[in-house]
């Protein structure tokens, strides 16, 4: 085993990671709300509070599992949240019901928040503070093409039966993790010394010094807020997105086409603009200034509330298409540009810490936000809950637009105590 890491670089494991990763995501989550939707036979409430069992989930365990990885081991805790990931995929393609809807995004939950800002750091520790803003762009551009070849693998399966992509993709999460426990190397992470791991005083310390950082650093306050507003905001997107293309227009029959079909595609066509975009992000945005990225943030964020806002209230087919993949490709420029923001403004040694806190606040905002928006959907209709989600994202442009004007964030981070950062290795 440890041939096979000394074969890999942590950036060639990072992009197999991502690649692998988005595709297997793909599988799943392009039939997946279908499936909950004609399968499990699951109302916009129940959509909705699917989810809120997923980010109860999240909200639990995001910092404890943050900082385990910054404790004992960022890799371990990226290899465990692979694992469950793929198990609770496996359980809600198997049993189409309400209960193990609900289980299933348990296990997702509890996975996800094992990988959340354990990948982000490790990778950041690897290749250094410096290269890891165009690490990230260039693993979204590696994960979009394997998210574009998930989703063409999927609508294919689904054709067959809707499940059998759902079951395949949570049993290739199994395989992912045998692979990275394999190949996934960790050379610059610094252990704590034996007694100092076991010492429950030590993650209570890597927590509250996480805790100090963000209350010391006024940029770190404005982007756990707009994780709060972001959500708020996602629930009613995610988990209501489908269910208006399916109960709110008629889809054009040239070709007989079937609604996976059509929504199947408009992801690929959504992944192959995000790969142009994101591109220009990475070529013409320099991740170093921290001015520029808030204001390519407040651009971006901008269009991702135009296009949700439009896509709610257009009753035509088209202009709806338009408005839902400004939205998604907008939407996946975001994460990577906002996650370098977040990553460049964290000491490294509570880097996961820090970055599973601003995912613990993102939990909490799903919560709340995520039960009224399904009520919504529920006695109303679920195009007045979409646009109550774009409302809601809404105070994201004020945070961003502080943020911008104050100049408060910073390109690196200034340690609050001694913190060598490693040397960073070529990129191969």
């Amino acid at each position: 085993m440890q041939h096979l890491k000394e074969r890999f670089s942590a950036y060639t494991v990072y992009l197999i990671y991502s690649c692998a990763n988005a595709l297997f995501f793909a599988l799943v989550t392009t039939v997946d709300m279908i499936y909950q939707v004609q399968v499990a036979k699951l109302n916009p409430l129940q959509l909705v509070l699917v989810g809120t069992a997923l980010e109860v989930t999240c909200f639990v365990c995001q910092v404890p599992t943050g900082v385990l990885a910054d404790v004992y081991s960022r890799r371990l805790a990226v290899i465990v949240g692979v694992m469950l990931v793929g198990a609770g995929f496996i359980l809600q393609g198997l049993v189409p019901t309400f209960p193990s809807m609900v289980m299933g995004d348990v296990l997702f939950g509890i996975g996800a928040t094992f990988t959340d800002g354990a990948e982000q750091a490790w990778i950041t520790d690897e290749v250094g503070i410096e290269r890891v803003g165009n690490v990230l762009m260039r693993s979204t551009q590696i994960g979009l093409l394997g998210g574009l070849v998930g989703a063409v693998v999927s609508i294919a399966l689904a054709d067959i039966r809707l499940n059998i992509p759902i079951v395949l993709g949570g049993s290739c999460y199994v395989g992912l993790a045998v692979f990275l426990w394999l190949c996934m190397p960790e050379r610059n992470f610094h252990f704590r010394a034996e007694g100092e791991r076991a010492s429950w005083r030590t993650m209570r310390d890597t927590f509250i010094g996480g805790v100090r950082l963000v209350r010391v650093r006024p940029v770190l306050i404005t982007i756990l807020l707009i994780g709060l507003f972001y959500g708020l905001y996602s629930e009613g997107f995610d988990r209501l997105s489908t269910a208006h293309w399916l109960q709110d227009f008629v889809f054009p029959t040239f070709w007989h086409l079937q609604p996976v079909v059509w929504l199947g595609s408009f992801s690929i066509v959504g992944t192959l603009i995000t790969l142009g975009g994101s591109e220009l992000v990475r070529r013409y945005v320099d991740t170093n200034k921290p001015g520029l990225v808030t204001r390519v943030l407040f651009l971006i964020n901008a269009l991702m509330i135009a296009g949700l806002t439009i896509f709610a209230l257009s009753g035509n087919f088209l202009v709806a298409a338009v408005a839902y993949l400004v939205f998604r490709v907008f939407r996946s420029i975001n994460t990577p540009v906002f996650t370098t923001w977040l990553t460049q403004n964290v000491e490294a040694k509570v880097r996961a810490t820090v970055i599973s806190l601003w995912g613990q606040i993102d939990a909490l905002g799903q919560i709340a936000g995520g039960p009224p928006v399904g009520y919504i959907g529920d006695v109303f209709s679920v195009r007045a809950a979409l646009v109550v989600s774009s409302i809601i994202l809404s105070p994201v442009l004020l945070l961003l637009a502080v943020a911008t004007r104050r100049g408060k964030a910073v390109a690196t981070a200034v340690p609050i105590g001694e913190d060598v950062e490693p040397e960073a290795p070529e990129l191969i």
